[in-house]
């Protein structure tokens, strides 16, 4: 039994939800604004977090941010509409476990409450991904990103890894790390995204008894959890600007010290550090230290977004299929030609995360061995309905499926002069290089 503090403003459905719940044997609590999220949790702790988007007061981004500040670890599940399907994407990256869209299914919901039990985490855990959940792919695209992997991972250099969320960025340090020289020393996470500021320097570098208010014991840091292994720092910039300066001076050093401590610790690890957004952005904004960028960046590794990796989607969808038949006890062997179709048409915002879940929402609502069009979200299927008609040779608005065709005319249009080509497209020169790699166009 799990103790759930459902965050909904809709009435009905929050009472729907709550009755649910308590059938399956769970003890939810029910709050319908932002406000009283704060004050219940002044007076509770709890197993789960179910968090509508939208909410009279603010938003579930509002609730995360003070989980976040506070250091309040709790998993968090956010309920959205499958337009807000990109928001829930952003509330992964500040520190949701997963995102469901409504309509809610009542077993989709029960599935994820049961995943997102089994894989809580401890309160200085690191974000873990399992390896099944990704493969390598056979694209250019993927051809190129696991040769700089094979490259870089000898070395002790360290790594950016730069890619949206859902594109499995965790995955590719931990291959790095298992292909390196220190594989048999810890491999150790840090979601940066998840922390806040003073939980943030205690987590990397300990802290020593009475160092503030609740340090009521010595603790050790994951710089010397890491010792002689890799350190991963997901969502890197996060960091506030005051342990931005205590990690360069670390790196500078190879040493640290705890807070409240006068002793300093030599560590010898290797740092891996992700992000989602551009990080010279965050340098002209003044959000990051460019001195600590350069010190990250010594190679950095761009993991591409699953639209834009070609025929590497149908292998992840089948991968996928074939992980969730066996967690659901189903035997979904092939797709109806709408819904092969809906999959690889849609841009898929949450990237391999995205598909995942619904690919398993999919074989779990189907118990034959032929998924229909039925087991895809209708907003799914609107919003695909949705997406503007191209007019004119304008590439961004072209439906990816016809890109390769288009490109292909274009460039015998102009004879392969690639600059008029891309002038064209209405893309510059080095897309239109990217894209024309990864279509395998010569």
């Amino acid at each position: 039994m799990a103790k759930i503090l459902i965050i909904e403003d809709d009435l009905t459905f929050s009472q729907l939800l709550e009755g649910f719940l308590k059938k399956h044997g769970h003890e939810p609590y029910v709050v319908h604004d932002v406000k009283s999220t704060f004050k219940i949790l002044t007076q509770h702790t709890f197993d789960l977090f179910l968090i509508d988007y939208r909410l009279p007061d603010g938003t579930g981004l509002d609730v995360l941010a003070h989980l976040r500040e506070n250091g309040l670890n709790f998993p968090v599940v956010i309920m959205t509409s499958f337009n807000d399907v990109r928001t829930a994407v952003k509330s992964i990256q500040l520190g949701a476990i997963d995102y469901i869209t409504k309509p809610v299914n009542p077993d989709e919901l029960l599935m994820i409450i049961r995943g997102t039990l089994e894989k809580k985490p401890e309160h200085n855990q690191s974000v873990s991904v399992e390896h099944k959940d990704f493969i390598k792919g056979k694209s250019a695209t993927a051809d190129k990103l696991y040769a700089h992997i094979d490259l870089v991972a000898p070395t002790d250099m360290s790594v950016i890894i730069q890619g949206e969320s859902g594109t499995g960025k965790e995955y590719a340090a931990r291959t790095l790390h298992t292909q390196s020289k220190r594989n048999t020393k810890p491999f150790v996470a840090i979601d940066c995204g998840a922390l806040s500021k003073d939980l943030a320097a205690s987590e990397l570098f300990g802290h020593v008894k009475g160092a503030f208010t609740g340090a009521v014991n010595d603790k050790k840091g994951q710089f010397e959890a890491a010792e002689g292994g890799t350190l991963f720092l997901d969502e890197v910039g996060n960091l506030s600007y005051e342990v931005q300066v205590k990690l360069l001076r670390a790196l500078q050093e190879r040493v640290i010290q705890p807070l409240g401590s006068t002793k300093k610790i030599p560590v010898n690890v290797r740092i891996i550090t992700a992000t989602n957004d551009d990080l010279l952005n965050s340098i002209q904004n003044g959000e990051f230290r460019e001195d600590l960028y350069h010190r990250l960046n010594e190679f950095k590794i761009l993991l591409p977004a699953l639209r834009d990796r070609g025929k590497d989607l149908e292998l992840f969808i089948d991968h996928f299929i074939k992980l969730s038949n066996t967690e659901l006890d189903r035997d979904v062997q092939k797709l109806s030609a709408p819904v092969k179709e809906l999959l690889l048409q849609y841009d898929w915002p949450g990237n391999l995360r995205e598909l995942k879940n619904v690919i398993k929402r999919m074989v779990l609502l189907t118990p034959a061995e032929t998924a229909g069009i039925e087991s895809l979200p209708d907003e799914m299927i609107l919003a695909i309905k949705q997406t503007p008609k191209p007019g004119g040779s304008d590439l961004k608005a072209i439906n990816e499926s016809n890109e390769k065709s288009l490109i292909m005319e274009t460039l015998i249009k102009v004879k392969y002069n690639k600059s008029k080509a891309a002038k064209m497209l209405n893309i510059d020169r080095k897309t239109l290089y990217s894209k024309m790699e990864r279509y395998e166009i010569e």
